[in-house]
C-alpha cells in the first residue's frame, strides 16, 4: 500500500470554511516522490518530502485559483484518486518581459488505503476545501465594493464567429471552455448567427435561468446586449443580470478597461483573454455605467464605452475593410486617414461636473484653446437643427442597417431601438428606460449651466467613458467603469499630420494629456450634445455607426452589473 497521511478535520472559521488542512501525498507521475501539502485560508503550500536538507516548498495564493475537482485516475486497477487544483498566477513571460498570467496544474494522488471509495472521498474532501477557501480570496480592490455571481453560475456565452479574424470560437474551445470545466462553471454556448441576433435573444430570454451573460466577440456584440436588455418591459431587472466580457474582436476596448482596471500588468491578444477568463471565473460584479444617447430621428440607444465624430469615427469604419488582419486593422485605418486628413464643422456643448479635479503635482494642465467661449453663444440660444432626412420611426419594418466595426454581427434596426419623444410622462418612463433629467429635447436650446463651444472647425470628438478605446490605446487613464463621468475629448483644426499622429503614438501610454498640444481639450462632463454642419462624416456608438446629424448623451451611474476584478 502507498505511504500517506490525512491530517485532522479541518478547524472551522466564522463562514464554515477551512482553516487549516494538511496531508502527504505521492506525485502523479513517480510513486517515490512524495509532498507534504497543506492549504490554508489563504494559500496552497506544497514541499517535497526528501533527506536532502532546504527541500524545495512552492506556495501558490488561493487568490490565483479558479478551481479544483476529485476524480479517479485512468486506470481502473488503480485503488488511488486525484484531486486536481487549477492555479493561474502571474509569471514571467518567456520571450519578453514583464509578468502575465499564466495557467498551472497541480494534481496529487490519495492512496491512505486499498478502499478505492475512501480514496475518493478524501480527495474529495481536499477539493472542496481548496475551492471554498479560493472562493473566499478573489482579488478585490481596495475601497471597490463587490457583490459575486451565484454559485453555480449558470451562464449564458453568446459567441460571435465572425468576429475580429473569425477566431473567436477557435479562442473559446482553445483557452475558455477549458478555464469554465476547471472553474465548475456551467455555461450554454449560443452563437450569433446574424446581425442582431444576440439583441433578440437576450430581449426574449427567460433571464431566471442564467446568472450572468457573457460576450466574446468585439465590443459591439455586448452593446447589442445591453440594448436588448434596456428593450425589455422588465429593463430594471434585466440590466442588473451580471455582464461579461471576453476578448474575440479587433477592438476589445472593454475587455481592455477590465484589464487595466484590475491593476494586472498590461496585457494584449491571447494573454488579455487569460487575464478576462481568469476573473469571469473568479466571478466578482461591480457597477457598470451606462451612457443615453438621442439621435435625431428619436432613437435611443444605450452605449457603454464611447460616442465619436471625425477622426476616431472614420478610421473605426473605413478601417473594416482590413478586419482580416486583426486589431492592426487601427493602425492601417489611422495612416490611411492621415494622409487625407478631413476637417468637420459643427457645434458642440456639454454639462461640466461642478468639482473641478486636481491635478497631480507635475501634471499638464489642459486649457481651452483661445476660440472657446465662455459665456453661452448661439448654440444655447437655439435648438440643434433637425436634418429633414431624419424623420421618427413609423414603420416598424423599416431597418437602418449600420456598418460593422469591431464584429460582424451588430446591426442597428429601427423597429428595434429604443424610442422616445417629448415631453414623457413618469409611468412611460418606468416600463421604458431612465430618465434622461439632464437633457433637453434636442430642439430646445441647452440650460445656460452648459458649457457651450462655439461653431468652429474639429479634427475629432470623442466621448468616452472608458480606460481604452482599443487594446492599445489608453485614452483616459484615471477612468473607471462606474465613476460616473463622460471624458470628453476634441481636437480642433489646426493640428498638423506629425503632430495628431504623436498624440495617437503617445495614447498607447496614456501620455497624450502630457504632450502640451494646444489643439486637444479634455473635459471631464455628465451630458454633451454635439450638432454636426458638416453634409457628410459619421458619429459612432461603440464603434458601431448610427445615423448622421444631431445627437446628445447623459451618463447614468452604475445602471449595469460587470464582472470585474
Amino acid at each position: 500500500m502507498e505511504k500517506g497521511a490525512s491530517g485532522p478535520e479541518p478547524s472551522r472559521q466564522r463562514n464554515g470554511f477551512v482553516g487549516v488542512l494538511y496531508g502527504e501525498f505521492t506525485d502523479t507521475l513517480n510513486e517515490s516522490v512524495r509532498y507534504s501539502v497543506s492549504l490554508t485560508e489563504s494559500a496552497l503550500t506544497i514541499q517535497r518530502i526528501s533527506s536532502s536538507p532546504g527541500r524545495t516548498k512552492v506556495v501558490f495564493n488561493l487568490t490565483d485559483c479558479v478551481g479544483c475537482r476529485a476524480h479517479r485516475g485512468p486506470d481502473s486497477t488503480d485503488v488511488g484518486a486525484y484531486f486536481t487544483a487549477y492555479f493561474y498566477p502571474f509569471k514571467r513571460r518567456w520571450m519578453s518581459a514583464g509578468l502575465t498570467r499564466q495557467r498551472v496544474e497541480q494534481c496529487f494522488r490519495v492512496a491512505l488505503v486499498q478502499d478505492p471509495l475512501a480514496n475518493l472521498q478524501e480527495a474529495e474532501r481536499w477539493a472542496r476545501a481548496i475551492r471554498d477557501a479560493s472562493m473566499l480570496q478573489a482579488p478585490r480592490r481596495d475601497g471597490v465594493v463587490y457583490s459575486e455571481v451565484r454559485r453555480p453560475c449558470r451562464v449564458m456565452m453568446l459567441v460571435n464567429p465572425h468576429s475580429g479574424r473569425g477566431q473567436a470560437l477557435q479562442l473559446f474551445s482553445g483557452h475558455i471552455q477549458g478555464m469554465l470545466t476547471e472553474a465548475s462553471v456551467p455555461y450554454t454556448l449560443v452563437l450569433t448567427e446574424h446581425q442582431n441576433h444576440a439583441r433578440e435573444v437576450v430581449r426574449k430570454a427567460d433571464l431566471s435561468k442564467w446568472d450572468a451573460l457573457v460576450i466574446m466577440s468585439g465590443d459591439g456584440l455586448l452593446f447589442e446586449v445591453i440594448n436588448g436588455l434596456m428593450e425589455r418591459e422588465d429593463w430594471q431587472e434585466a440590466i442588473q443580470t451580471p455582464l461579461g466580457i471576453l476578448p474575440g474582436g479587433s477592438g476589445n476596448a472593454l475587455a481592455a478597461s477590465i484589464h487595466h482596471y484590475s491593476q494586472s500588468p498590461p496585457a494584449w491578444n491571447e494573454e488579455l483573454l487569460l487575464s478576462c477568463g481568469f476573473m469571469l471565473c473568479k466571478g466578482l460584479v461591480g457597477s457598470l455605467d451606462l451612457v443615453s444617447i438621442h439621435l435625431a430621428s428619436r432613437q435611443r440607444l444605450f452605449s457603454f464605452l464611447s460616442l465619436a465624430w471625425g477622426f476616431v469615427a472614420d478610421v473605426d469604419i473605413e478601417s473594416e475593410k482590413y478586419r482580416h488582419v486583426g486589431a492592426i486593422r487601427f493602425l492601417m485605418g489611422t495612416l490611411v486617414r492621415l494622409a487625407s486628413l478631413k476637417v468637420y464643422q459643427g457645434r458642440l456643448a456639454y454639462l461640466p461636473v461642478k468639482e473641478a479635479p486636481k491635478l497631480p503635482k507635475g501634471s499638464l494642465k489642459v486649457n481651452h484653446p483661445p476660440s472657446t467661449p465662455q459665456h453661452p453663444s448661439l448654440c444655447s440660444s437655439l435648438p440643434c437643427r433637425l436634418i429633414p432626412t431624419f424623420t421618427p420611426i413609423q414603420s416598424p419594418h423599416l431597418n437602418c442597417h449600420s456598418t460593422n466595426s469591431n464584429h460582424n454581427t451588430i446591426t442597428n434596426s429601427c423597429n428595434n431601438a429604443i424610442t422616445t419623444k417629448r415631453p414623457e410622462t413618469q409611468s412611460d418612463q418606468k416600463t421604458r428606460a431612465p430618465v434622461d433629467s439632464l437633457l433637453p429635447g434636442l430642439d430646445q436650446p441647452v440650460p445656460d449651466s452648459w458649457t457651450v463651444v462655439k461653431e468652429e472647425d474639429f479634427v475629432l470628438v470623442l466621448a468616452i467613458y472608458q480606460s481604452h478605446l482599443a487594446e492599445d490605446l489608453w485614452t483616459v487613464p484615471g477612468a473607471l467603469a462606474d465613476d460616473g463621468l463622460i471624458h470628453l475629448f476634441y481636437v480642433t483644426a489646426g493640428i498638423s499630420r506629425p503632430a495628431l499622429l504623436r498624440l495617437f503614438l503617445a495614447m498607447e501610454k496614456g501620455a497624450h494629456l502630457a504632450c502640451g498640444c494646444p489643439h486637444l481639450v479634455y473635459e471631464k462632463v455628465k451630458a454633451l450634445r454635439l450638432e454636426p454642419i458638416s453634409p457628410q462624416g459619421m458619429i459612432t456608438v461603440d464603434g458601431e455607426m448610427v445615423e448622421y446629424g444631431p445627437v446628445q448623451a447623459q451618463i447614468h451611474p452604475g445602471l449595469a452589473r460587470l464582472i470585474c476584478g
